[in-house]
C-alpha cells in the first residue's frame, strides 16, 4: 500500500466533563464506514491525553465533541499543546454545542472546522476527507 492510498487516521473523543457521547459515536461510525481509520479515545479526556494519544497514534486529524460550554478553554489548549509538541500539522476539528458567536474566535485560534448539531453526516465525512487533499 502506497502512502497515497493509506486511509486518513482520525482521533475522536470527548474532552472535559461532558458525558454525552451519542453524537460522537455516530461520527465514529460514519467516518469508519467512509474508510478512515478511527481511534476513539472516549469520554472525559484531558487536552494533554488527547494530544499524547494523537501523537502516539500518528493521526492527521483530531475531532473533539463538546457540549459543556468549555470550548473557550479546551480547544485552544489542545492547539497550544500540539504546537508545544511540534505536532501542529495535525488538523483539529470540533463539534457540539458551540454558539455561532464563538466560532470566529475558535477558527482564528486554529480550529479547522466546526460542526453544530444537525450537520448531516455526509457533510462531516466529505469535509474530513477534504483535509487529506
Amino acid at each position: 500500500m502506497t502512502v497515497a492510498t493509506l486511509p486518513l487516521r482520525v482521533l475522536l473523543g470527548k474532552v472535559g466533563l461532558d458525558g454525552h457521547d451519542r453524537g460522537i459515536k455516530l461520527v465514529v461510525r460514519a467516518l469508519r464506514d467512509a474508510g478512515m481509520e478511527i481511534i476513539y479515545c472516549g469520554l472525559h479526556q484531558t487536552p494533554e491525553e488527547v494530544v499524547a494519544t494523537a501523537i502516539q497514534e500518528d493521526v492527521q486529524v483530531i475531532g473533539l465533541s463538546l457540549l459543556s460550554g468549555a470550548h473557550h478553554y479546551l480547544l485552544p489548549r489542545v492547539l497550544a499543546l500540539l504546537k508545544e509538541q511540534g505536532a501542529d500539522d495535525i488538523a483539529v476539528i470540533a463539534g457540539g454545542i458551540i454558539p455561532d458567536e464563538d466560532i470566529p474566535m475558535l477558527k482564528n485560534a486554529g480550529i479547522r472546522m466546526i460542526f453544530q448539531p444537525g450537520t448531516p453526516m455526509s457533510e462531516i465525512v466529505d469535509s474530513v476527507k477534504g483535509l487529506k487533499e
